[in-house]
């Protein structure tokens, strides 16, 4: 029973089936769940009125939303194509060593069937564009009062994505991503790549690699790792395996081959209730669970690893085998390095190594 008085109650079930109606006639939608999210977000909206919420309150989550449903509009038609965010400074010269290796990087993962998704400024942003070319790009540009024009290969693109609000950009960079590469910059480039990683080690993204590369005779990485294992690491702001997060690549080569080893046997990864579902291409045996359960159980809350097939409760089945756990859900460092063991599960002659199929 409720609280509220006979006439509130009535008054909620008149607004309730009203906000119903609405969604049924004009939302054109047939998933019984998705139509009671959008009647949801329609209650919300209202509720803003009811909460006083002042002009630049509703400004503000009024051009949110716009920039999040345009945003899932363009990324939709490549939903099923592999992407790979690429951060970096907008001041680094086309002549620098840092900038030939993000073109150079671009063009493999290009060649190995990924899209490059980039602020689509100048300098590394350009260079993430040039070497997939613009077919195979996005551009997710913020607007500012300088910096304001995209770069030549992405502007006159429908994949380039204007944006008013940082927040709502980095959604796009990481909800998107299947691996993130990050070049030297500034402020920009740090924001996005400490925001990925504290997504991905708080289990807020999906595990993925995160590849720190530049060009040749560079320090800036080493120098940059020296500082997070003296202060974050040291002082206890971080964990051992919070490291296991990010790789420094040795070249951009050596960047791809990292991506696609992630892949190797990976394909993607899912919560259903408390088990932490990871899909693979190969099952492991017996003998390799075994030991993955000594090595990796602390993961767990009964020190048990199983594999089969789809579980009841998932929605999606790509007929993919399932390593599943009852997950502590934490040590998400440590969830990369179990992804890392499962990627040694021996490969057969006619397995796609590197192939990424769409993650559901």
């Amino acid at each position: 029973m409720t609280d509220q008085p006979p006439s509130r109650r009535s008054d909620a079930h008149d607004r309730d089936e009203a906000i119903r109606a609405l969604a049924l006639k004009h939302a054109d939608c047939d998933d019984p769940r998705d139509l009671s999210l959008i009647e949801a977000m329609i209650a919300t909206a209202l509720r803003l009125g009811r909460d006083e919420a002042d002009t630049s309150e509703l400004k503000l989550i009024s051009s949110a939303i716009k920039e999040l449903r345009y945003s899932y509009r363009v990324f939709r038609p490549w939903k099923n194509r592999p992407k790979i965010s690429i951060f970096g400074s907008a001041r680094t010269p086309e002549d620098h060593p840092d900038y030939e290796a993000a073109r150079e990087f671009g063009r493999l993962m290009g060649e190995a069937g990924w899209m490059a998704i980039t602020g689509a400024g100048d300098g590394i942003m350009k260079a993430g564009h040039e070497g997939p070319g613009q077919e195979r790009s996005f551009g997710l540009r913020i607007r500012l009062p300088f910096e304001t024009t995209a770069n030549e290969v992405i502007a006159s693109d429908p994949k380039l994505i204007n944006f008013r609000y940082f927040f709502t950009r980095k959604v796009m960079f990481v909800s998107h991503s299947r691996a993130i590469a990050a070049l030297p910059g500034g402020f920009g480039t740090m924001d996005e790549l400490f925001e990925a990683l504290t997504l991905i080690q708080t289990g807020k993204s999906h595990p993925m690699p995160v590849i720190l590369l530049e060009g040749d005779g560079g320090t800036y990485w080493p120098r940059w790792l020296s500082f997070v294992r003296e202060e974050l690491l040291d002082n206890g702001w971080i964990s051992d395996n919070d490291l296991d997060l990010v790789e420094i690549a040795k070249s951009p080569a050596d960047a791809r081959d990292r991506v696609l080893g992630f892949y190797r046997n990976y394909q993607s990864s899912r919560y259903v209730g408390d088990e932490f579902v990871i899909r693979l291409r190969r099952a492991p045996d017996a003998d390799f669970v075994r030991r993955l359960e000594e090595e990796f159980g602390d993961l767990t809350t009964d020190g048990r690893f199983k594999v089969g097939g789809a579980l009841p409760r998932e929605t999606i089945d790509l007929h993919l085998p399932r390593f599943h756990y009852h997950s502590r859900r934490r040590d998400f460092g440590t969830v990369r390095r179990l992804i890392d063991r499962l990627n040694e599960v021996p490969v057969r002659d006619d397995d796609p190594t590197g192939t990424v199929e769409p993650e559901t």
